[in-house]
């Protein structure tokens, strides 16, 4: 379904004070997305006459601008101003809207929109909103939790059993952003941040025990809006192929990509009598001292190393 007008600016109509000039046929019209994508940071700008910004904003600068227009400069200035790209104005400071732009822009069937905000908060938030709303998504199949802090995606073939283990986190203090279907958007170049889906929220399905309430479970704090993604680890079951010396060391990084940012992945067999929650909270704390630049692998390869390398008493 494509972006409107209203799905845009409707969540930010708080803290806008956002008021409609237009007509509610006019809210729904759909915006160009490949356009305002291709646009980046310039789809949002202050009123430019000469080459127009998608969404363009009137402070007090552009309004007097156009006031001191002669007649026919005015009217070719407003035809330019309505002519594609645009696709919504907004004018700041609780301005008065000029009859003509409205009627103009009216006919156009452009969005019109006033704010008492100044003009340089108005830019600043649709700039945030925009980018967030045309992100590059991707939906992963999974239990995305916060495990000590960090955002871990749990993964593996379907029945291998990810939401049991997720139960077994939730009872040790770590929270649910998502089950089955979490969504993913790339945030900034090596950030990508997932949250669930509205219709999911709170939800996680368990075989044999079907749909629980997370926050009706275990309360408010078991729960999380969003997180940025940090690590993945993948559950295969145990008669996948044993695992290389490198790989039993440590040595070797594994990385999946998530809307082309490599996130780091590491992969836990099922076995009986493996404590995975347990485990996966080895990884968590094993990962958090990569990022500090530890390695366990290499500090004992280098320890070998040494031991081998020893002159004898």
């Amino acid at each position: 379904m494509a972006l409107t007008a209203r799905q845009l600016l409707e969540p930010l109509q708080a803290s806008l004070d956002l008021n409609w000039l237009a007509a509610p046929a006019v809210r729904e019209r759909p915006l160009d997305e490949p356009r305002l994508r291709e646009a980046g940071g310039n789809a949002v700008g202050y009123l430019n006459p000469v080459r127009p910004n998608p969404i363009q904003v009137l402070g007090h600068t552009e309004l007097a601008y156009l006031q001191h227009l002669g007649t026919n400069s005015r009217h070719d200035t407003l035809e330019r101003i309505l002519q594609t790209p645009t696709e919504i104005l907004i004018v700041s400071d609780a301005q008065a809207v000029p009859n003509d732009l409205r009627t103009a822009a009216e006919a156009s069937g452009i969005p019109v929109l006033t704010s008492p905000r100044p003009a340089r908060q108005i830019l600043d938030t649709l700039r945030h909103a925009l980018t967030r709303r045309l992100a590059a998504r991707q939906i992963l199949h999974g239990v995305f939790m916060e495990v000590m802090g960090l955002g871990v995606l749990l993964t593996g073939p379907s029945g291998v059993g990810k939401s049991e283990l997720a139960l077994e986190l939730l009872g040790r203090g770590h929270r649910l952003v998502a089950d089955d279907a979490p969504e993913f958007r790339r945030t900034g170049p090596d950030a990508v941040h997932g949250r669930c889906p509205p219709l999911l929220a709170d939800f996680i399905e368990v075989r044999g025990l079907g749909i629980l309430n997370v926050r009706a479970m275990y309360g408010n704090h078991a729960v999380l809006e969003h997180k940025r993604l940090h690590l993945i680890i993948d559950l295969q079951p145990e008669e996948e192929p044993s695992a290389s010396p490198d790989e039993r060391l440590g040595q070797r990084d594994r990385h999946r990509e998530v809307l082309g940012v490599p996130i780091p992945e590491v992969c836990l067999v099922l076995a009986p009598g493996r404590d995975l929650s347990v485990l996966i909270e080895a990884a968590v704390r094993n990962h958090v001292l990569r990022l500090s630049g530890y390695n366990a692998a290499e500090d004992f390869m280098q320890r070998q190393h040494q031991a081998m390398h020893k002159p004898e008493s």
